[in-house]
């Protein structure tokens, strides 16, 4: 959902874009090649820096992410003229204000806590311990980033609301719409259906009971619960951004919804179809490789394995 936003960075000047893409994508060519190049010398400062390159190719991404999410809520300063050409008045690091930053702090804490746990349930010793102290850290910062952040989009930022009719039968148009800005729309579609606070409680839920488990050492638990918690805050932004994908910062009715920026209805039986033969594949290969793979790692089988990435 986070690569919403870049039809907008996509819409800035070739070179804002790029830096936005190299950030990204270059952070993320990092991590494979920072493991590889580790084991390479035994100097203490070499393992150091690739240690460091793998810590910012890990936040980098996360942080863009949370950042790209949190302009959604904002709305992007673009506009489409009547031949629906897109016409972006800002830059790039016009995307970087301190709500979007805020949001990108509580992709880095969620994804830290996921992290944390994850390891703290394949590691044992030093590492795991480590991981798990992390992973509590990280939880109760996401508590607080998340809190701050409900707060601020109830309270200090204006949503966007649909007020004409939808007939997602008629030819994909942004300009059909009649759409206004207004204090706490946000949060409208929690008091249309007030089944969607459960995924706040879940975020909330989640994270502190990922953290209570943690400190117990029922690391699976932990894992599931953290697990859980991020499919909580995930589904709290969906909720409260739908049905928007893009809001328009400087014209509302250019704000690109789940109508207008849907495929044809072909296009998405095609897809369907790919969906239905590709993802048994994809959830069996996965399932078969996390089996290969299950266990924890410890720390004498690092010792015994000489020639590994440690």
């Amino acid at each position: 959902a986070a690569f919403a936003a870049w039809p907008a960075l996509y819409a800035t000047s070739f070179s804002e874009f790029y830096i936005a893409m190299i950030l990204t994508l270059g952070a993320l060519i990092l991590r494979p090649v920072s493991i590889t190049f580790r084991s390479k010398l035994e100097a203490s400062a070499w393992r150091r820096t690739w240690d460091w390159a793998f810590f910012i190719a890990g936040l980098v991404p996360s942080l863009i992410f949370g950042v790209a999410f949190g302009n959604l809520f904002l709305g992007a300063p673009f506009q489409f003229d009547e031949a629906l050409r897109v016409d972006y008045q800002g830059g790039f690091f016009d995307l970087l204000g301190p709500f979007p930053i805020l949001c990108g702090l509580v992709s880095v804490a969620m994804l830290a806590m996921q992290g944390g746990a994850w390891l703290a349930l394949k590691t044992d010793g030093m590492v795991g311990e480590r991981a798990r102290g992390a992973a509590i850290s990280a939880a109760g910062a996401l508590v607080a980033l998340f809190t701050f952040g409900g707060v601020w989009i109830a309270f200090g930022i204006d949503g966007y609301v649909i007020q004409s009719p939808i007939d997602p039968s008629l030819p994909s148009n942004p300009l059909v719409k009649t759409v206004i800005r207004e204090s706490g729309a946000w949060l409208r579609n929690y008091g249309i259906h007030p089944w969607l606070a459960a995924a706040p409680v879940l975020g909330y839920a989640g994270s502190l009971l990922a953290a209570a488990l943690l400190r117990a050492k029922r690391d699976l638990a932990a894992f599931i619960a953290s697990s859980l918690s991020v499919a909580g805050v995930i589904a709290t932004a969906g909720f409260s951004l739908f049905p928007f994908l893009l809001p328009s910062s400087t014209d509302p009715r250019s704000s690109l919804t789940v109508w207008d920026a849907s495929s044809s209805p072909t296009t998405l039986f095609i897809m369907l179809i790919g969906v239905v033969v590709f993802l048994p594949l994809i959830v069996a290969y996965t399932s078969w490789v996390f089996y290969v793979l299950r266990g924890k790692v410890s720390a004498k089988e690092i010792e015994g394995d000489a020639e590994g990435h440690y």
